[in-house]
């Protein structure tokens, strides 16, 4: 057994053991750490696949930013485990159906479909000016291919997505009666005398004289 068939068992078992955990582990930030460790493995397979551009997108997409965002979110939640717990043998008959059926389906497709296909080439051949080959890496054929044949669909794919962010923002910032939100535009405007306005006053004030009714007074009260 070579080095390469050894990291593919490796990375393997370790991912098989880090998926079942996130399905069994109780704690919720148990179950996130593992699902990083499964993406992790999952990227490391993508290396020895020669993907390396699907391996460097799983750690920097998901490992550095969707993962971590569902970690803090998990740790910020105060998720009633005990309560997620009720009911699970109820329902454990209908889940077990549904992930032996899921597991099934994907046992066929990948048993039939991918039967006598070649290991991917980690080259593709491009062609120069002088209309000489030269060998890129499937990064930069996919480069290629995407901004070059496929342009416009990235384009149309990228407008799409820049009128969703908008939109979202646009609706998570609509102005409402209950809110207490200030206008940017004004505090520029502000002036310092507009908010603050000196009285000038002496520095010391005398105490005034007692009258002579008040001691009669206080006589009285005694």
């Amino acid at each position: 057994m070579d080095a390469k068939t050894g990291f593919f068992y490796l990375f393997s078992v370790v991912l098989l053991y880090a998926a079942f955990r996130v399905i069994s582990a109780r704690n919720p930030v148990h179950a996130v750490l593992h699902l990083i460790l499964a993406f992790s493995q999952a990227s490391g397979l993508w290396f020895l696949l020669k993907a390396e551009f699907l391996a460097i997108a799983l750690v920097l997409v998901y490992l550095g930013a969707v993962m971590v965002l569902f970690l803090f979110v998990v740790m910020m939640l105060d998720i009633d485990v005990e309560g997620m717990r009720q009911g699970f043998w109820r329902h454990f008959p209908l889940a077990a159906t549904i992930g032996a059926l899921i597991a099934f389906e994907m046992a066929v497709v990948l048993m039939g479909g991918f039967r006598g296909v070649e290991e991917p080439k980690a080259v593709a051949a491009a062609v120069n000016a002088a209309g000489q080959a030269v060998a890129l890496s499937n990064t930069k054929a996919l480069g290629l291919l995407m901004y070059t044949r496929y342009l416009y669909p990235v384009e149309i794919a990228a407008v799409i997505l820049l009128v969703a962010m908008i939109a979202a923002i646009a609706l998570t910032l609509r102005s409402r009666k209950d809110t207490k939100a200030i206008n940017p535009a004004i505090q520029v405007r502000v002036r310092a005398a507009d908010r603050m306005h000196i009285v000038k006053m002496a520095a010391t004030q005398q105490a005034p004289e007692a009258s002579a009714d008040e001691p009669a007074v206080e006589e009285k009260k005694a």
